[in-house]
């Protein structure tokens, strides 16, 4: 029996009952208000009776609700009502949290009930969902499955290679966060009206990538010439959103080192945003088409990041013991032209091991973001038009001079 007493946790079998069956009592006739207050009221009974008849009074309960249940489910059948096994399966689900009240945590049973409840009643945002989403977007959620519940619980928890570096689990580990993120911005952009505006692109594009935002609005801005303002903006903010995501995984790897990294990066990001939203202000209104978005989660693409993140790994740790902390910047500069993830990542593990101080490790992840944005430019240079790359430039310049000057004088201010 829980530490609450049994009136009460009685009075709250009988809230959960009413509350799942206000839910039910226009959604269903097989069961309403009535039907699931007596049912979660009937398992609390059952929980109670536990201590002196024994664990069997809950599962005859049990069965017969579920017994009732597959009865009148097969009766609607039998009347041509074709419906669903979602109510009878409630009932079932129900009665437990009622049994599961009087002998285990009330605060457990109070949020699976709750959470039944919700999720009863979000039938129809599911319906959306589930129409908005196509057969690839299924295919994505299922192959990040495959990533994070299959082939993670598998790999090998130990390290080994040279300097020890290599650790299978926690290099999947860390894919899974990263597919995670992209999969996050995928799907969400399959909500995103095809003409939305350009603060959103750039969010859910520095979400998924900014370096591939980056390459799609150059191209429009050499397709498209009254495009570039436009284009600038969506650079512009996923190149800050990179930021968020960098200080997300500084905080899943290295949680210690958070508290150093985030004020200097904090003030980069503050001053990437002030930039993002003073060049938005006067397209606000411009509508965004977006661009299509490949699938994050492919095997492939996770094998690629994997086998990158490992090089990186060892490049570190190589640059580290035969040239010191100082040439880890060269490391980072090399590793960001391309990707910031990578090196974010193997940086944070680095701190968190004593590799490297706090200090340096924010300054060796800036030094990295510098380099991203730098290869961002030449990208602008190559395949986008000139007056984006101009806008692009002055942007990219006032954001690399203000992180130059918190490199060199932070903490000093």
């Amino acid at each position: 029996m829980s530490a609450s007493g049994p009136f009460v946790d009685l009075a709250i079998a009988l809230g959960l009952g009413l509350l799942v069956g206000l839910q039910r009592e226009r959604q269903s006739r097989a069961a309403g208000l009535r039907t699931f207050t007596l049912v979660t009221f009937s398992g609390a009974l059952a929980g109670l009776l536990v201590p002196a008849a024994g664990g069997w009074v809950v599962g005859a309960g049990l069965l017969a609700v579920a017994a009732v249940a597959a009865v009148n489910h097969y009766a609607e059948n039998q009347r041509g009502e074709q419906s669903g096994l979602t109510t009878e399966m409630a009932l079932v689900a129900m009665f437990l949290v009622g049994a599961y009240l009087m002998v285990g945590d009330s605060r457990i049973a109070v949020v699976v009930g709750g959470g039944i409840a919700v999720l009863l009643s979000a039938k129809a945002r599911f319906k959306i969902v589930m129409e908005r989403l196509g057969d690839d977007d299924v295919r994505a959620v299922m192959q990040f499955a495959l990533l994070s519940l299959v082939i993670l619980p598998i790999l090998p928890n130990r390290d080994f290679g040279p300097w020890h570096v290599f650790n299978l689990f926690e290099i999947w580990l860390l894919v899974v966060l990263i597919v995670g993120i992209n999969l996050i911005g995928y799907i969400a952009y399959k909500f995103i009206r095809p003409e939305t505006g350009a603060l959103v692109s750039g969010l859910l594009g520095g979400i998924i990538s900014s370096t591939a935002t980056t390459v799609s609005y150059a191209r429009r801005s050499r397709r498209q010439e009254d495009a570039t303002p436009l284009a600038a903006v969506v650079i512009m903010i996923s190149t800050a959103v990179v930021l968020v995501r960098v200080l997300i995984e500084v905080s899943v790897v290295a949680p210690g080192l958070l508290a150093t990294v985030a004020i200097p990066l904090s003030i980069v990001l503050a001053l990437s945003a002030a930039l993002s939203l003073a060049a938005w202000w006067n397209v606000r209104k411009a509508p965004a088409d977006l661009p299509e978005r490949d699938n994050p989660t492919m095997l492939r693409a996770a094998l690629v990041f994997g086998g990158m993140y490992a090089f990186v790994l060892l490049g570190v740790a190589w640059v580290q013991n035969r040239m010191g902390n100082t040439a880890l910047y060269v490391a980072a500069t090399l590793a960001g032209l391309t990707d910031v993830d990578a090196i974010t990542l193997s940086t944070a593990k680095l701190a968190a091991s004593g590799g490297v101080d706090a200090g340096r490790a924010w300054r060796v992840i800036l030094t990295a973001y510098l380099s991203n944005l730098a290869f961002k430019a030449l990208i602008v240079a190559f395949i986008g038009s000139r007056r984006l790359l101009k806008r692009v430039a002055i942007l990219f310049t006032i954001l690399g001079a203000g992180a130059g000057l918190v490199m060199y004088f932070y903490p000093s201010f």
